[in-house]
């Protein structure tokens, strides 16, 4: 191999272990990112409830602020608007319950929980579908629009993957629908269902073994070109 020939292949490791350390140290800062993520939203779902935000400030709701936030709300469950979207879950296969709550400023969807295949027809679970105003106590999710990995939300046909907030409003004409909704708490609802209280609080945290994948990439990087600027004619 001539001397420039190797000199050109020296120059690429190092350009290349330039670039993994980089991507390293990104990871490193995603995992400290993650770590505060996971600790914010910790606090929240332990906080005192607090009020489902209204109208005036659903232009200001984010996932970074307010994703798992514990919230309140009173009003009417519109059972007959209910929306079946397919779950799976501990409980085994089935759908989660979404239910308008008629409140006195806005309609919230409140996902009331579980229910397996056999109880998909709501006279199955009649006892669970209160009636007169109720007050749910639930974690704040945002909408999921267009669907599930590989199976898009069918309006028409009324088949549902994904909790799509502005979909499942327009298809059940819901009025001033709030843009975000709701899980509810494990409270037992009569009958046994719907299940609550079955929300999956878990963040992927992969970022530390990412970050060493890449160091160690850099690390035989160097190695390389040493070797290279190493060897004599």
């Amino acid at each position: 191999m001539t001397r420039t020939r190797r000199g050109a292949f020296a120059a690429a490791a190092l350009i290349a272990a330039i670039g993994l350390a980089v991507l390293g140290a990104w990871q490193v800062e995603r995992r400290a990112w993650k770590h505060a993520l996971v600790a914010a939203v910790d606090a929240r779902i332990h906080a005192a409830p607090v009020v489902a935000p209204g109208p005036d400030r659903w232009g200001r709701i984010n996932a970074k602020a307010d994703a798992y936030r514990r919230v309140t709300a009173t009003g009417i469950l519109r059972h007959d608007s209910e929306t079946l979207v397919q779950a799976v879950t501990d409980h085994g296969p089935g759908f989660w319950v979404l239910t308008p709550l008629e409140t006195s400023r806005f309609t919230l969807l409140v996902n009331r929980g579980f229910v397996p295949k056999d109880r998909r027809e709501p006279e199955t679970r009649a006892a669970g579908n209160m009636a007169g105003a109720v007050t749910v106590t639930a974690l704040l999710r945002l909408t999921e629009p267009e669907g599930a990995f590989l199976r898009s939300n069918d309006p028409a046909a009324n088949r549902w993957y994904s909790r799509d907030v502005a979909a499942i409003a327009k298809a059940r004409g819901l009025r001033n629908a709030a843009p975000y909704f709701v899980d509810a708490d494990a409270r037992p609802n009569p009958g046994g269902y719907p299940v609550g209280g079955l929300t999956v609080v878990r963040f992927p945290d992969n970022h530390l073994v990412y970050a060493l994948t890449w160091f160690a990439l850099c690390a035989l990087s160097l190695f390389f070109a040493w070797r290279l600027w190493r060897i004599r004619d």
